[in-house]
């Protein structure tokens, strides 16, 4: 089987979170800058196999667009266009910044290391595709 690739698009930064091969365990990839997310995505697209990339859809509690919609919404044509062979699928993404920092939180994670935003991209990456393969299953 092949991996599914979930992103947490930012405007500077972006966290990335995988499955398994066998699709059961999400884990946090990494964070990279927004601005090299498809040449990061070239390389490992290169060396993993992937069926499906997640992107987080940034929504208002009342399902309207946020100031980071159109910015996901042209990174998700920007993906189709650059791996055309690869389904894009959105997946809600409310709430998983203050999931990911109340995780950090009681998984011990010093305070200076919660500060690091990276952290927490990834993480949230992390949660929604968990979301998701518990949602599939």
């Amino acid at each position: 089987m092949s991996r599914i690739l979930c992103i947490d698009y930012g405007g500077k930064r972006t966290g990335l979170a995988v499955t398994d091969p066998l699709q059961i365990i999400a884990t946090a990839l990494t964070t990279v800058e927004t601005k090299e997310l498809i040449p990061f995505l070239k390389k490992y697209f290169a060396q993993e196999s992937v069926e499906l990339i997640l992107i987080g859809e940034p929504l208002n509690l009342d399902d309207t667009a946020t100031h980071a919609t159109p910015l996901v919404k042209a990174a998700i044509i920007k993906l189709a266009k650059e791996f055309p062979a690869i389904p894009i699928k959105t997946v809600d993404e409310r709430f998983t910044s203050k999931m990911a920092s109340r995780a950090m939180i009681e998984m011990g994670m010093k305070k200076k290391d919660r500060r690091i935003k990276g952290n927490t991209d990834q993480i949230a990456a992390t949660i929604m595709l968990q979301e998701y393969l518990q949602y599939i299953s």
